[in-house]
């Protein structure tokens, strides 16, 4: 019986080889990226200043800096929305600095990785 698909010899074509590679280097690149990420601090303020908020690259708030000149007891609603205006803007950045990696490293070609099919 004759053997179906495959290549002859039974091995890899030296292109698929290469492939295979190249595949494996960009994974330990995206590791790598993905490290340097997690361990950098993204830090964003609103109310002009009155409110910072400070998250790593695994989007976890680590600090929340409020002066205390902004602390009204009457108007907590404009403090909650410095708050959160102030670490949405921070994860965006954190956000923004992961995209901008991934596609530096996929070449700009989003989910298919950069690779040719």
């Amino acid at each position: 019986m004759a053997k179906r698909g495959g290549f002859p010899g039974g091995g890899m074509p030296g292109n698929m080889s290469n492939l295979m590679k190249q595949a494996q280097r960009m994974q330990r690149q995206m590791e790598e990226n993905q490290k340097e990420l997690e361990s950098a601090e993204y830090t964003a303020s609103a109310g002009g200043g009155a409110v910072t908020a400070t998250v790593s690259g695994k989007k976890e708030i680590t600090a929340i800096k409020i002066d205390p000149d902004v602390v009204d007891p009457e108007d907590v609603e404009m403090l909650q929305d410095m708050v959160m205006a102030a670490v949405n803007e921070a994860l965006k950045q954190a956000e923004d600095a992961s995209n901008e990696a991934m596609s530096k490293l996929t070449g700009g070609m989003g989910g298919l990785g950069g690779m040719p099919f």
